[in-house]
């Protein structure tokens, strides 16, 4: 199979390095200037294709690796979109964090014009996109998982079929609340103990060893106690995104969001102030009294 991907950003360059080192399947992808460096990909023998019509025309899967449900709506259905140039029987493999009703739209777009969708978002980190062990929630059908899983298999660790379309993208947005949420909260709460003058070791060590012992806090604990970011590369403004699409499905459900709504705004001051492009551990600095 020929593969192609729209998105080689922090999360698209690594899967594009092993669909190519680890899968051996050729691959095409969107030049992009919001793709990370391309020299090793183009060095592996990959392809820049100007527009989504062109990685379609060569593609029997295409990864979407952006931002969100405008992006992906554009790139297929806008003009030159994926949608215009599909080969009969082509893939669309959407690891994007999108709403899900514009998945469903997206994959009658799709399904009208000869292709299938489903949509694999992911959960985990750059660092494990870049050793292919990502983990994906795909919704569609399974024998449409079934073909492209040879491709799949390349870049993750677990592949986990959760339902029909667009119930992937509902639980990414689930699980983002929940993981942001806890994350919001915590970096609240070390912004004031460090306020207070408590020792961040001594903090964390008290929360490990009670009822905050966490995912969040293994990740924001090295920010809490020696000032380093990267164990989450993940933008706030990207944190602030997912939120907010969290809360528009739950307004279409008709659903409490009341802590939803708390950490949205949270998280929106921080991007107001200037500070979208900080990494969601930065929040334990931004949140204290001398935020900078």
């Amino acid at each position: 199979m020929h593969v192609g991907i729209i998105g080689v950003g922090l999360m698209g360059h690594g899967i594009a390095r092993n669909v190519l080192s680890r899968g051996g399947f050729a691959l095409s992808f969107l030049d992009h200037p919001g793709n990370q460096p391309v020299d090793e990909i183009t060095g592996m023998g990959a392809t820049a294709c100007a527009t989504p019509a062109e990685i379609a025309a060569v593609s029997d899967v295409v990864i979407l690796c952006v931002t969100g449900s405008p992006q992906v709506e554009a790139i297929v259905a806008g003009d030159q979109g994926l949608a215009a140039a599909l080969r009969p029987g082509t893939v669309i493999v959407d690891c994007s964090t999108a709403l899900p009703e514009s998945t469903l739209r997206m994959g009658e777009v799709v399904r009208a014009a000869g292709g299938d969708y489903i949509d694999a978002p992911m959960t985990r980190t750059a660092k494990h996109a870049h050793e292919g062990k990502l983990n994906l929630l795909v919704g569609g059908t399974v024998e449409t998982l079934e073909r492209v899983r040879p491709v799949l298999a390349s870049f993750t660790e677990e592949v986990a079929h959760v339902g029909p379309l667009s119930h992937g993208h509902r639980l990414k947005l689930l699980h983002n609340y929940v993981s942001v949420g806890f994350m919001t909260l915590l970096a609240e709460a070390a912004a004031q103990s460090a306020d207070a003058g408590v020792d961040p070791a001594v903090f964390v060590d008290v929360l490990a060893s009670g009822g905050g012992a966490s995912v969040a806090l293994d990740r924001l604990a090295p920010f809490i106690t020696d000032g380093n970011r990267e164990g989450l590369p993940f933008f706030v403004s990207n944190a602030q995104k997912d939120i907010d699409y969290y809360r528009a499905m739950s307004e279409q459900a008709g659903a409490q969001q009341t802590v939803a709504d708390g950490v949205s705004a949270a998280l929106a001051d921080a991007v107001a102030d200037g500070h979208g492009q900080a990494y969601v551990p930065e929040l334990v600095r931004l949140f204290g009294r001398a935020k900078t």
